[in-house]
């Protein structure tokens, strides 16, 4: 992530965190609205092996592009999860637009509170201190072989399968063994955009 994106994230997270929404409802938004670009969104599908066979999630899943991609590119189904409903409205419209709203369905929800046992890719777009709170619940509810794919931040310690940089911008896999267990030393492969259009 180059530094200007990572400052804009930061600036943005600290004016996401305090706006009202509809109904006077506040939600904690625990991580600012950036979108990934779409060719980042290709490479995550392409490192995480998307499938037909595949369910998506997407935590945190902004207006939808990750599982919507997922749907329209390799027939995979997908569920995307966000906190704030106007992304949700938005999501759903832009599935309806890519003709995909019949293989993705759009949740408002808590992604540490959502059910994410019947993934077989989760993608993330989160900063790292979430990222690391998230781990406890993809442990348990995750089969093994389950990939994690995640933008721009990593999942404290553990040791991804695999990390691709994609013109400064690092993605991030893994892949849940049996026992649950992830550890493994790799080294980052360097990539330009183009590979993944």
């Amino acid at each position: 992530m180059s530094r200007l994106n990572f400052i804009h994230l930061i600036l943005f997270s600290l004016f996401c965190s305090s706006i009202p929404l509809a109904r006077s409802q506040e939600v904690q938004i625990r991580t600012p609205y950036v979108a990934t670009p779409s060719d980042i969104v290709n490479a995550m599908l392409k490192l995480a092996d998307a499938r037909k066979s595949d369910i998506v999630y997407d935590l945190g899943c902004g207006d939808g592009r990750i599982v919507i991609a997922a749907a329209k590119e390799y027939g995979a189904r997908g569920v995307g999860i966000d906190i704030n409903p106007q992304r949700i409205d938005e999501a759903n419209q832009n599935a309806k637009r890519e003709h995909v709203a019949n293989l993705v369905n759009f949740h408002i929800g808590d992604v540490f509170e959502s059910d994410v046992r019947q993934a077989t890719i989760v993608a993330l777009y989160m900063l790292s201190d979430v990222n690391v709170k998230l781990r406890p619940k993809l442990m348990h509810e995750l089969k093994p072989g389950a990939r994690i794919v995640t933008h721009g931040f990593g999942m404290g310690n553990w040791q991804p399968n695999r990390v691709e940089e994609v013109d400064g911008e690092k993605v991030y896999l893994w892949v849940l063994p049996a026992g649950n267990k992830l550890s493994a030393s790799v080294e980052p492969i360097l990539l330009n955009r183009s590979s993944f259009k």
